[in-house]
C-alpha cells in the first residue's frame, strides 16, 4: 500500500524488462512507491499531468518524443518537476542537453544499484545528482569544439550511409558544401575518415541512430 509520505515515482522507458525490473526494485525499499509506468515519452508527459509524481525516472532513447523532448515539455509546463536521467548513454552531448532541458540528475544504468535511491531521495529534495563520471563527460565536452546544426544533420545523413550527392540532395545544398561541411567534422570531433566520424558521433550521443 501507497503511504502518504512515500516518495512517489513515474517510470519511463520503453523496454518493459527494464520498467518491471526497477518497479521490482523501487517496491524492495521503504518510502518509495511506483505509481505509473510510461513506454514511451508522449505517455510520460500524458501521465505527469494526470499523476503529479514526486520524481520521474526517465530514459533517453525512446520513441514519440525521445527523453530529452519529454522532460522539457514537462519542465515547460510544471517549471519544479523533479526528473532523473537513467540512461545506458553516457555521451557528453546527451548528458549536456539533458541537463540544459531541465533534468535534476543524470544517473547511468551501468552504475551500482546502491546509487538509485540516494539519487531520487536527492532530486526529491531539489538537489542536483551528478556523479563524478557524468561530471568527466560534462567536463570534455567543454574542451570540445561544438558541431552546428548544419554539421549535426550532414552526420545523420552519413549515419545513413549517404554519398555527398544524396547529402547534398536532401538537405538542399551543394556537393561542395557537403565537402566543407565534412572537413569540418572531421577537424572538430576530431575524426580521420567519415567512418570514424560516425562512430565518434554515435559515442559521444551527438547522433543516434
Amino acid at each position: 500500500m501507497t503511504d502518504s509520505s512515500d516518495i512517489r515515482i513515474l517510470l519511463a522507458d520503453d523496454h518493459s524488462v527494464v520498467r518491471m525490473g526497477l518497479a521490482a526494485l523501487i517496491s524492495t525499499e521503504p518510502g518509495f512507491s511506483v505509481i505509473g509506468q510510461a513506454s514511451d515519452g508522449a505517455e510520460a508527459v500524458s501521465l505527469y499531468r494526470s499523476l503529479k509524481p514526486d520524481v520521474v525516472l526517465m530514459d533517453l532513447l525512446m520513441p514519440n518524443l525521445t527523453g530529452t523532448q519529454a522532460l522539457a515539455a514537462i519542465r515547460s509546463e510544471f517549471p519544479d518537476a523533479r526528473i532523473l536521467i537513467l540512461s545506458t548513454s553516457d555521451g557528453d552531448d546527451d548528458v549536456y542537453r539533458a541537463l540544459h532541458a531541465g533534468a535534476a540528475g543524470y544517473l547511468l544504468k551501468s552504475s551500482p544499484g546502491e546509487q538509485l535511491f540516494p539519487a531520487i531521495r536527492a532530486v526529491r529534495r531539489g538537489e542536483k545528482w551528478i556523479p563524478p563520471e557524468v561530471a568527466r563527460s560534462l567536463a570534455n565536452r567543454s574542451l570540445r569544439e561544438e558541431l552546428s546544426q548544419r554539421e549535426i544533420q550532414v552526420l545523420t545523413e552519413l549515419a545513413s550511409g549517404g554519398s555527398n550527392k544524396e547529402i547534398a540532395s536532401a538537405l538542399g545544398i551543394t556537393e561542395h558544401t557537403v565537402k566543407a561541411h565534412l572537413k569540418s567534422i572531421l577537424a572538430k570531433l576530431p575524426a580521420r575518415d567519415r567512418t570514424e566520424a560516425v562512430t565518434v558521433a554515435l559515442q559521444r550521443g551527438i547522433i543516434h541512430l
